[in-house]
């Protein structure tokens, strides 16, 4: 008998496994990571490029983060079961045995913590381990506990850009936390947002957003504003400090002005439909400020 059929029935069956493991990374969202990662290492390289030490550092960085997301499904997987939106992911889909997605994101972490320390510098690997132990045993399980968990989780999401600077420059240098700062607080107005947008299937999956922890939606009107207020001062910092010129700084006012207005929209109606333009404006503001910052480089 040939073994054609076998072959045909198998090969489908491996693509959707390497799928499922893909998606275990979250690579939408570690795209942002990628990209604040290169723009931290941009601003930090004093010297000529270094093609391989930028490639060690995205990839290091890369892995770190995959092995983050998946440490993050694992521990989730019950309350991504209950979700209407992540719960068809490989691990409450019962797709992935999650033991083996544990060893996926140790090994994808481990080899990410080891190629920066190796490829890059210790202090990129000790910066990158502290985001990984932040987001998956600090932040995911604080989740369930208590919406401050949304504070919690925006430091590891801000030190992407302080990896790559560390990487390059060797140091972790004032420029290195006022790329954190415009990270941590452009994450706090965007991930609200979504929190808002989401409360329904949030509030059933037991994780405890500000949302869910006062429906009327009030306090995460008043958050939004008082983070979308102070973002504004912090990312004119980059030509306080000397790392851009004038041009980067006309246009952070004028981009932290409308994510100002947008904020006091959405606190003023607290719709989905305006929390969704908040969540839209926030998607923009990020890259082109970060262009903006590279391309008007003091």
């Amino acid at each position: 008998m040939s073994s054609k059929p076998a072959q045909a029935v198998l090969q489908p069956a491996r693509a959707r496994l390497w799928a499922d493991f893909v998606a275990l990374t979250k690579p939408r969202v570690n795209l942002l990571v990628l990209v604040t990662t290169v723009i931290g290492f941009h601003l930090g390289n004093q010297g000529g490029a270094d093609l391989a030490l930028l490639f060690h550092t995205v990839v290091g960085t890369l892995l770190v983060a995959s092995g983050a997301a998946a440490f993050n499904q694992v521990l989730e997987r019950d309350v991504d079961a209950k979700m209407r939106r992540t719960m068809s992911r490989p691990l409450p889909d019962r797709r992935i045995d999650a033991g083996d997605a544990t060893w996926f994101a140790f090994g994808l972490s481990a080899a990410g913590v080891l190629q920066l320390w190796l490829g890059a510098n210790g202090l990129a690997a000790g910066v990158a381990l502290t985001t990984l132990l932040l987001y998956a045993i600090v932040y995911t399980p604080m989740k369930r506990v208590t919406s401050l968990a949304t504070i919690v989780g925006s430091v590891p999401g801000a030190l992407p850009p302080v990896i790559g600077w560390a990487a390059a420059n060797g140091t972790l240098a004032l420029e290195a936390w006022v790329l954190f700062a415009i990270m941590f607080f452009w994450q706090m107005p965007h991930v609200l947002a979504l929190a808002y947008m989401f409360r329904e299937d949030y509030a059933r999956g037991g994780v405890r957003v500000l949302p869910v922890e006062e429906p009327d939606g009030r306090s995460t009107g008043l958050q939004i504003v008082n983070y979308s207020a102070a973002l504004v001062p912090v990312s004119l910092l980059p030509t306080v400090i000397g790392m851009a010129g004038r041009v980067y700084f006309a246009a952070a006012v004028v981009l932290g002005l409308a994510g100002v207005v947008m904020a006091i929209r959405f606190a003023r109606q607290r719709t989905p439909a305006a929390a969704r333009q908040l969540f839209y404006l926030s998607l923009m503001y990020l890259p082109v400020l970060w262009v903006l910052m590279l391309a008007n480089r003091a």
